[in-house]
């Protein structure tokens, strides 16, 4: 058994970790000591995909069968180390974000019960610039993750065809998402623009399988292209982030040839002992969407 409270040393900073014994996940005993144990080991890897952006945290205190909350404002009794910046908030103007910029900050958010991160297109040096195309393949009913690989695939070659490449990465939930890096100048609107025609076409070539519209009732049958998770307010699920599921669920990383045989049937979801089997095996997938220059058609001097 895990004790409730103990002072722990990462790094150059001391942490109070407390609650460690509680479960978070229900359905197989994964307690609070096993999500911070999970997020300390994928730090390495996933600082490099958050921790130059201000992040927002969906904490669980009561575990995922319990009231959640997302966490946009970094809160005011945060340690003194741990750093702030400023983002676009929403319509009453900007705010200030946490950043977990290193193992510790990490730590800290997963000891809040922060089992989701979900960060923004855009780095927190420059927020009006987006480094990344993201598009979230979200299944209506009827459809699930095969249907989803199958619209990624068709995606791939609407992008290949636009000389840009695209990683695919699971959800964590039901779905899965493909960023294509740019990391060249670029405006929220013009990658907006383009996703949502990208969407669009794919939309007028196969009405029956895919939707662009929001609200469930479009989508019977049809996978959904979120092109609008491209908004300057928007985030999308971290890359090794955990997810509220049943079960302790990871937004992962995959290869184009996982997609393939989920798009022909196969299961393609991981949980969090499984990435890090994976991480130490395959390294990490989404590597190069960190620094790959792309530019999206009309971009120039964008």
């Amino acid at each position: 058994m895990a004790p409730s409270e103990v002072n722990v040393q990462v790094g150059s900073r001391t942490l109070k970790l407390t609650n460690l014994a509680k479960v978070l996940y229900p359905e197989i005993g994964f307690t609070k000591a096993s999500v911070i144990d999970y997020y300390v080991r994928i730090a390495p890897v996933l600082l490099d995909h958050i921790g130059d952006r201000g992040i927002t945290m969906r904490r669980f205190p009561d575990g995922v069968d319990g009231e959640s909350f997302f966490n946009k404002r970094c809160p005011s009794w945060r340690p003194d180390w741990l750093n702030a910046v400023r983002g676009p908030g929403e319509s009453g103007g900007p705010i200030d974000y946490c950043r977990l910029d290193e193992v510790a900050s990490i730590a800290w958010a997963a000891n809040l019960a922060a089992l989701e991160i979900h960060a923004p297109m855009a780095r927190c040096d420059d927020i009006e610039s987006p480094t990344m195309l993201v598009y979230d393949l979200d299944p209506g009913q009827n459809t699930g993750m095969q249907e989803c690989c199958q619209v990624a695939e068709l995606l791939r070659d609407v992008l290949d065809a636009a000389g840009l490449q695209a990683w695919p990465k699971t959800s964590g939930s039901k779905g899965l998402q493909l960023y294509a890096p740019l990391n060249t100048p670029h405006s929220h609107a013009h990658v907006s623009a383009f996703a949502k025609a990208t969407g669009q076409l794919l939309e007028r070539d196969r009405p029956k399988q895919i939707t662009t519209t929001m609200g469930s009732q479009n989508r019977v049958g049809k996978v959904l292209i979120d092109w609008s998770q491209n908004s300057r307010h928007k985030t999308t699920i971290a890359p090794y982030s955990l997810r509220a599921r049943p079960q302790p669920t990871v937004s992962t990383p995959v290869t184009w040839h996982e997609v393939g045989t989920a798009a022909a049937g196969e299961p393609l979801s991981f949980v969090a002992t499984e990435v890090l089997d994976r991480v130490d095996e395959l390294g990490d997938l989404f590597a190069q969407t960190v620094s790959l220059e792309q530019q999206l058609p009309g971009a120039g001097g964008d």
